[in-house]
């Protein structure tokens, strides 16, 4: 199963020079970028950890993509998404968040619906790897 989130989640995954064209569209807006990372790409997990610090000051789409490949190395079968902030009504709302990095098996989620009294239905799902 493939994890959609963000943009160009129905699209194949971004190669490197994809990525940079991105980040360098995001950085033309002055739109500063951020790097994530989680084991648990759950929609309502909305909290992933942040490789160091969003990137307020760099205004070089080859910064970006260092701390994207030092974050590639240090966690290689991690979910990894940049992050594109807009500071520009004084608070840092996310623009634009795309995945680009996944593990080599991505998990596969069972669904069982289980029809109940009436018309009703229960759902239960796990997670297999």
């Amino acid at each position: 199963m493939r994890i959609t989130q963000g943009c160009f989640s129905f699209l194949p995954d971004l190669d490197d020079v994809q990525i940079t064209a991105q980040v360098e569209y995001c950085l033309g807006n002055e739109w500063a970028i951020g790097v994530e990372f989680t084991d648990d790409p759950h929609p309502r997990n909305t909290y992933w950890e942040m490789w160091g610090n969003p990137m307020f000051d760099l205004r070089d789409a080859k910064g970006v993509m260092m701390e994207l490949d030092a974050c590639r190395n240090a966690h290689p079968d991690a979910y990894i998404r940049l992050i594109a902030f807009d500071d520009t009504r004084g608070v840092e709302s996310v623009k634009m968040s795309f995945i680009v990095n996944r593990p080599k098996e991505e998990p596969r989620i069972h669904m069982q619906r289980t029809d109940f009294v009436g018309r009703s239905q229960k759902y239960a799902w796990d997670v297999r790897g």
